[in-house]
């Protein structure tokens, strides 16, 4: 009786940041995966098993002999005999363009499609601004372009990976798309994990308005603390009593100086700037607040003349 076969695909990933590395490390363990990228410091780091982003877990397993993880800055060698091409480059906001700079994710897919096989399907993990990959499905003529988004945190990107929240594939590509999902879900350690193929633009829009909700949570819970600061009330007691309530619940209820991170600032702009044509007001709301927020505690502490601000 003969044993099957598994076939061990050659995945590539463009970018070694969060997305890049956490993904590379997760993949390597039953695929052959080459990670491209244009920082010779980078590529040199990922061959000599050191990871290129500050995350205890990836570092770890960098040192396990069996994963088949290479790095190149030779984008022909990585693109050539690839099955998937997982572009992980970033998008920052435009502030001028009011728009995601895409440039470089638009470069990779230009290049990926020139040198990779007909049967290489793209999958974009770089956040997008919704509509995006249609329209780069629209300009390339093919279906071979898909997006899945990415929700991981800095500093426990790999865990995040091991242990998703949720795998959301565009379905454009059809088996090329749910053996990508299924690739990923092998990958996890959680084997109960909640996925959806979906439409890249769709897939887009859970990426912006996940990270917007989770952006207004905080926006709500600091103003909470503003009053309760403003009226001589305990923040504490007051935000307990609040998450009581299990439609609520105990997440992101932590007052701060604002929302800040790589993503959640740059993703609340993106999702506005989609709302161009549509009526608004809790959007541009969520990121006015972030600001006054911002304003409101430096003025509390210049009150107090403080000789240093660190």
């Amino acid at each position: 009786m003969k044993k099957n076969i598994v076939k061990t695909l050659n995945i590539s990933i463009v970018g070694s940041g969060y997305v890049g590395m956490s993904l590379a490390v997760l993949l390597a363990k039953n695929n052959k995966v080459t990670v491209y990228d244009i920082n010779n410091d980078r590529v040199m780091a990922i061959n000599k098993k050191q990871s290129t982003v500050s995350d205890v877990d990836i570092e770890n397993q960098l040192k396990d002999s069996s994963l088949q993880l290479t790095a190149t800055s030779d984008k022909r060698y990585a693109y050539k005999n690839a099955d998937y091409i997982v572009i992980a480059t970033p998008t920052d906001f435009d502030d001028v363009l009011n728009n995601f700079d895409t440039n470089s994710v638009d470069s990779v897919v230009d290049d990926a499609l020139e040198y990779s096989s007909e049967n290489c399907l793209l999958v974009i993990k770089s956040t997008l601004p919704i509509g995006h990959t249609r329209s780069l499905q629209k300009k390339h003529n093919t279906k071979r372009i898909i997006f899945s988004p990415e929700f991981l945190r800095e500093g426990s990107a790999l865990r995040d990976n091991l242990f998703p929240s949720r795998i959301i594939v565009g379905n454009e590509s059809g088996k090329k798309s749910l053996q990508f999902l299924n690739i990923l879900k092998d990958s996890a350690m959680d084997h109960d994990i909640c996925t959806m193929l979906v439409s890249s633009s769709e897939a887009e829009s859970i990426k912006l308005f996940s990270n917007t909700y989770l952006a207004m949570r905080v926006a709500f819970f600091n103003e909470l603390d503003s009053f309760s600061y403003q009226n001589n009330l305990n923040t504490k007691n007051i935000i307990q009593g609040v998450c009581m309530d299990e439609r609520i619940g105990e997440n992101y209820n932590n007052p701060s100086f604002g929302y800040g991170g790589y993503c959640l600032p740059k993703d609340t702009k993106q999702l506005l700037s989609n709302f161009s044509s549509t009526p608004q007001n809790l959007i541009e709301s969520i990121i006015n607040s972030n600001a006054t927020r911002k304003d409101f505690i430096v003025s509390k502490v210049m009150e107090m003349n403080p000789k240093t601000v660190g």
